[in-house]
């Protein structure tokens, strides 16, 4: 059980450190991110929206108990994953189809680990 909580701690630390990351970029907008966003076609107020949720999803995940809004954050990274992929796809970027997809790996991981670590629902 020890080693599984220690699992769920890394791995839910990486993944949520780089939410933090890819959340202050989208709130700072450099230029590259702007580049990305515009092949993409989506306009780019929507970025610091995306941002603020990937911060505050970030923080949901430190908390495994507050199981209602962990499951929340979990299901709103899995969105914000899925849709990256898709619209990566769909604009024709298919290298960065796999990026996100990694990172939807790691997630469920992390939420794997969460469930074996808190033990069955009562």
């Amino acid at each position: 059980m020890r080693k599984t909580k220690i699992a769920y701690i890394v791995v839910t630390a990486l993944f949520s450190a780089f939410m933090v990351f890819s959340g202050v970029m989208d709130i700072v907008q450099p230029e590259m991110v702007l580049e990305e966003v515009g092949k993409l076609g989506l306009p780019f107020y929507l970025l610091t929206l995306i941002g603020i949720w990937k911060l505050l999803g970030a923080v949901a995940l430190a908390r495994p108990k507050l199981r209602r809004i962990n499951e929340w954050a979990y299901a709103g990274f899995a969105f914000d994953l899925t849709g990256a992929a898709y619209l990566h796809g769909a604009s024709g970027d298919w290298a960065g189809v796999a990026p996100p997809l990694v990172f939807l790996g790691v997630l469920v991981a992390s939420y794997v680990l969460r469930e074996k670590s808190l033990g069955a629902r009562a």
